[in-house]
């Protein structure tokens, strides 16, 4: 069946018929909704009707029959599909289990194999004359539609009511946040799993940005060090991510990121759960053993739906020999994945074309092996963002060009090392930027047509030295050189915002988020943006999904905070206030919230602690309090304090939800001149108010 498109959900829908016998009443309040339909059913009329007319009626009174031993009452029915309410969430899903195992146990004719898909939402809907309406229909409508033919969905708030009463044996495994169709909000999406059913699904047929759905997709898990020297991981983790950036260059795959994909190192990797958490077709995992100048690396391609490998090879090879084997690895996944998804032939031709595409992703290598050891142990010590661990990564780049001095990722790895230690402070400011720019020169003199080396030069322009135009041209060239990068995309979308392009802001993170659906700070700029361009209901998923994935983590439940005022749920936004970690951030949203609850003193009381405890470091935040105080004086001192910083933090005042007051103010033309964020953006038409 075709996806519904939302205005004409209630017109294809048929009222039961009135013969039917239905149970009465219906319920009403805080309803969960059953929606199910066949998948192909289209086809299968169009070649089998005879065989079809049959099926159906067995298929129609499997579903009756579930839904009404669980207490569910069938309000619609349309072609091939139903409709049912629950009054208990529970029941529902005891219902979609029940209807699914005896569909599973039915011998359909070969000819008209029926596999349906079931959505499961709870939420509140309006009941008139035995019909619902609503966004909870329409929303439980478009999970239906992201689903396949045997698998049941469960939307975030049924889940929350039913996880301590599931059936025997069930569970609901978490498939992460998606977007779904026509709606603002993304969705956390769960699968209702049981042994009697397959478990093992394509990707949820959810929107991927600008890449089409055929798009073939790869995850590259971390490969597993299996030599006895611990020391050697880095090793193992180093190969995995230059296969993951090699991959993620080649035109027309969609690669998962490197944090998302890392998040299961070190875990008893589900791989089934692992893809759709990841929302792609396909794994890459495997092996490294090193044993002196020896390394014995293996690898698989599985193809997640089936369960089956594509592809699969063991590698015994000399350690200089490292890149051979890394190239022949990415080689033969790209064929494999578009012989078995595009159907490209496997033949002389296409196998010289992928063996360019793969040369040229590796642009700016290092063709000594002790050199690239070094840069990978460089990038194992740097992702880790400590103070310590990051002087390590910056002695292991520069003596990898020490070894080879026209290592352009190392030079490029190097700017971005230098650029952390001044972002964080942990070296001056001006040495650290210093520094990385002069690295990022040399990566660009040595590659012109690197993407890292224009994504580091593009730090530089926007971080240190202000210089929009220049970050947006670098970041602009580094997405035509890897769009398939969440780096890049989350760099790219940043800078959008902050001067003032909002839809093109949103459009790239929502890019990154789908390239790297497990990165915390990806989704925690993405619900920032959301509700700074004037959509807290847009902002609400990500944030909540940054919280899923790190709890502890700082921000979020500021931003939550303001997203609760914006919908004027003031004890929701206090209580949201009081669990923010960062402590500034958190007297901000105290401040804030106070100040919305009329509580004045308590609003006052905070604000002197943000001054007295976080004057110097947290300017910017305490201009945000007094604009949102409608203190535009105060807050434009303290915004002239930010700037005469230099803090980081001045330079998102387009796209900042708190300083909404201070737009129509005469003043606030020439500061936003003087930052030099001039450049044509979109103007906020619909402000977060925090009164």
């Amino acid at each position: 069946m075709a996806a519904l498109t939302v205005p004409r959900i209630a017109r294809w829908f048929s009222r039961e018929r009135p013969d039917a016998r239905k149970p009465a009443p219906l319920p009403t309040g805080n309803v969960t909704f059953m929606f199910t339909d066949i998948e192909g059913s289209t086809r299968l009329w169009e070649a089998q009707q005879g065989t079809m007319s049959v099926a159906l009626a067995r298929h129609d009174a499997l579903l009756r029959e579930a839904i009404s031993k669980q207490g569910g009452h069938v309000f619609k029915t349309g072609g091939d599909s139903f409709c049912a309410a629950f009054a208990e969430a529970p029941e529902a899903v005891a219902a979609a289990l029940a209807a699914q195992q005896a569909l599973h146990r039915e011998s359909w004719p070969e000819s008209a194999h029926i596999c349906v898909r079931i959505a499961l939402h709870t939420g509140a809907a309006e009941l008139r004359e035995g019909d619902y309406y609503g966004s909870t229909l329409n929303r439980v409508a478009r999970l239906l539609a992201i689903g396949h033919g045997r698998q049941t969905l469960v939307s975030g708030s049924t889940r929350d009511q039913c996880q301590e009463s599931l059936p025997v044996d069930a569970l609901l495994m978490s498939l992460g946040e998606h977007t779904l169709k026509d709606l603002a909000r993304p969705e956390p999406v769960y699968q209702l799993c049981h042994p009697a059913l397959p478990r093992a699904f394509p990707p949820l047929k959810t929107p991927i940005g600008p890449m089409e759905e055929s798009t073939p997709s790869i995850a590259v898990l971390p490969f597993i060090n299996l030599s006895r020297d611990e020391e050697n991981e880095y090793f193992a983790d180093g190969l995995s991510n230059e296969l993951l950036t090699v991959l993620s260059k080649i035109r027309g795959l969609r690669v998962a990121s490197r944090t998302s994909a890392f998040s299961f190192k070190g875990k008893d990797v589900d791989v089934i759960a692992a893809a759709q958490k990841l929302n792609v077709a396909h794994i890459l995992e495997g092996s490294v053993r090193n044993s002196g100048k020896r390394v014995r690396i293996t690898a698989e391609l599985v193809k997640v739906a089936t369960d089956s490998h594509l592809w699969s090879e063991t590698y015994d090879r000399e350690l200089d020999d490292i890149f051979a084997v890394q190239d022949d690895i990415a080689q033969s996944v790209v064929k494999e994945l578009r012989h078995a998804l595009l159907h490209e032939a496997l033949e002389s031709a296409s196998t010289e074309q992928v063996k360019a595409e793969v040369q040229l992703a590796a642009k700016g290598r290092s063709d000594n092996a002790e050199a690239y050891r070094l840069y990978m142990h460089a990038q194992f010590f740097r992702d880790q963002l400590t103070r310590e661990r990051t002087a390590k990564g910056i002695e292991s780049f520069v003596r990898a060009l020490q070894v080879d001095p026209t290592y352009a990722l190392a030079w490029a790895g190097l700017s971005r090392a230098y650029s952390d230690q001044a972002g964080q402070n942990w070296v001056p400011r001006a040495e650290g930027y210093a520094k990385a720019r002069a690295a990022a020169q040399k990566a660009l003199q040595l590659e012109p047509d690197l993407a890292e080396a224009h994504t580091a030069m593009g730090w530089i322009r926007g971080s240190s030295d202000w210089d929009w135009k220049g970050a947006d041209e670098s970041f602009s060239r580094a997405l035509e050189l890897a769009s398939g990068s969440a780096v890049v995309a989350n760099a790219a979308g940043v800078l959008a915002g902050k001067l003032g392009r909002f839809d093109e802001a949103i459009e790239l993170l929502q890019r990154a988020a789908t390239l790297d659906p497990l990165n915390v700070a990806i989704q925690r700029n993405l619900g920032l943006y959301c509700l700074g361009a004037g959509m807290p209901d847009a902002a609400e998923g990500p944030l909540n999904a940054s919280l899923q994935l790190n709890p502890q983590g700082g921000l979020v439940h500021c931003w939550l905070s303001l997203v609760h005022l914006a919908h004027g749920r003031k004890d929701e936004a206090l209580a949201a206030a009081q669990r923010e970690v960062n402590e500034s951030f958190r007297l901000l949203a105290l401040a804030v919230v106070h100040d919305a609850r009329g509580e004045g003193a308590a609003a006052d009381t905070s604000l002197a602690d943000l001054i007295q405890k976080h004057g110097d470091e947290a300017a910017y935040q305490i201009a945000g309090v007094h604009a949102c105080r409608h203190d535009a004086d105060r807050a434009f001192e303290w915004l002239e304090r930010t700037y005469e910083l230099r803090d980081p933090g001045v330079t998102y005042v387009k796209i900042d939800p708190l300083l909404h007051n201070l737009r129509t103010d005469p003043r606030w033309p020439a500061f936003v001149s003087k930052l030099g964020l001039t450049q044509p953006g979109a103007t906020l038409t619909e402000p977060v108010t925090t009164h």
